[in-house]
């Protein structure tokens, strides 16, 4: 019986397979992009390893090595910044919502800028309060106010508001209950301070002052001017207790040393 002749091999590899070879080389590019794009803990990676090594008595060492406990029950604690950060981008919103609420884009409107040690709200007097008094008679204004409380509740602690008074160089009116722009600026700063209050806010984290016209932001000479001056400010700060500390420190050895 004659021996069978082998079939002839073909010259050029079966489509199939180069378009096989096309996929599997697309998905090497497409999981090595991936593993560049990723962000990898050194530890949690050699506690994986280990944990997998001890399963399977494969690497030396494993079994040596394990995920802690502690860093499987223990929650990752979230940056003051970014609750702080996610914080002012909810009160952006909250202040473009209050001023489509209350002016409709027309007139005065609330604002907010930064400042060196947090950031600052400033709202209108005009939006608050009838001339010469402190009474704050816009529910608007009250809704914002209670939508604001509920934001500092959710800052870190260590940061507080600071409620401040401003008026323009005019007297409150002959018809005021305030004598002069002094008891004014106080009375309407504690009167926001108050609504925060009934809102929710800690006493000890919020405080109010009083500045008259002596801290203007425009020219009392217009009448523009004169409305960007009556306003209520509200400062976020971060309490520097250390710092605070070590003025007092100064100043007391100071004392010490006449």
């Amino acid at each position: 019986m004659g021996k069978q002749k082998c079939p002839e091999c073909e010259e050029c590899l079966p489509a199939w397979l180069a378009a096989f070879g096309d996929l599997m080389s697309l998905l090497l590019c497409f999981f090595v992009l991936l593993l560049s794009m990723a962000s990898m803990d050194a530890k949690k990676i050699s506690e994986a390893i280990g944990s997998l090594s001890g399963a399977m008595s494969v690497l030396e060492g494993g079994t040596q090595t394990e995920i802690s406990k502690k860093r499987m029950l223990e929650s990752t604690p979230i940056d003051s910044q970014d609750e702080t950060s996610e914080a002012v981008n909810t009160v952006q919103q909250a202040i473009m919502d209050a001023n489509e609420m209350m002016e409709k884009g027309m007139g005065p409107s609330i604002t907010m800028e930064e400042a060196q040690d947090g950031f600052v709200i400033e709202l209108p007097a005009e939006l608050l309060f009838k001339a010469g008094s402190a009474k704050i008679d816009s529910e608007d204004a009250i809704l914002f106010l209670k939508r604001i409380a509920l934001i500092i509740d959710t800052l870190p602690n260590e940061i507080d508001v600071s409620v401040r008074g401003h008026t323009d160089d005019g007297s409150p009116g002959k018809n005021s209950l305030f004598k002069d722009n002094w008891e004014l600026s106080s009375g309407r700063a504690i009167s926001v301070l108050e609504e925060l209050l009934l809102d929710g806010v800690r006493p000890d984290r919020i405080h109010a002052a009083g500045f008259a016209q002596y801290r203007p932001i425009a020219t009392n000479a217009t009448k523009s001017g004169r409305a960007k001056n009556r306003r209520v400010e509200l400062h976020f700060f971060g309490a520097k207790t250390d710092e605070k500390d070590q003025v007092i420190k100064s100043v007391l050895d100071k004392g010490d040393s006449k």
